[in-house]
């Protein structure tokens, strides 16, 4: 289970800066930055703070709500930041990934002195003491948290999304590649929220 081990090693607050959606055709990556004042976590997000890959839709959904009222009593902060579908497509996605961590991380109103980064690399030119943590968000609770953050925040884009472009099961796909939304692609062509430059789109081979 993650904890806060890493954090409290480090003087100052501490952000944990997560990402959501690297891996799917269409809709924009997230990042989410979040700092726990005093590396302390709130009694009420006991039990609730996990790897977001590890609890079910619901249960991230019970977390993002309290992580949401703890933030508006100042347990904690958070903020959320997304690159675009063209930003994507333009720079590639581990670049328009870390542009949106960076933008969450500016985006805090608690201004942190280290960031806790889940992943093996940084974001390029980033001027932050920061510490790299590979399966961050199973082994930081900082981290944990702001996955479920850019998690929730993304499903529910994806979700807004489906209402306009039905065809391709986003609801229930969130824009990865099912054998529905490839089938959809093959029959409907690409969306503007679809990303040109992944494969099977840009190599030209969607068929059914």
């Amino acid at each position: 289970m993650p904890d806060l081990t890493r954090e409290r090693r480090i003087a100052g607050p501490v952000a944990g800066v997560d990402e959501a959606g690297r891996g799917p055709l269409a809709g924009p990556v997230l990042a989410a930055a979040l700092v726990f004042r005093d590396a302390k976590l709130p009694r009420t997000l006991e039990g609730l703070i996990d790897d977001s890959k590890k609890l079910s839709a619901a249960a991230r959904a019970r977390a993002f709500d309290e992580i949401r009222a703890q933030k508006l009593v100042g347990t904690l902060d958070f903020a959320i930041a997304a690159a675009s579908v063209a930003e994507i497509d333009a720079r590639n996605i581990l670049a328009a990934t870390h542009l949106a961590m960076t933008r969450a991380l500016a985006r805090l109103r608690v201004r942190p002195a280290h960031a806790l980064i889940d992943g093996n690399r940084a974001p390029k030119g980033l001027a932050l003491a920061h510490t790299c943590v590979v399966g961050g968000d199973a082994r930081s609770l900082s981290i944990a948290a702001a996955s479920i953050c850019a998690k929730v925040v993304r499903d529910r884009i994806m979700a807004r999304l489906d209402a306009r472009y039905p065809h391709y099961g986003w609801a229930s796909n969130k824009g990865y590649g099912a054998k529905a939304h490839i089938e959809s692609l093959v029959v409907h062509g690409p969306s503007p929220h679809h990303r040109l430059s992944f494969a099977p789109l840009a190599q030209g081979r969607l068929s059914l």
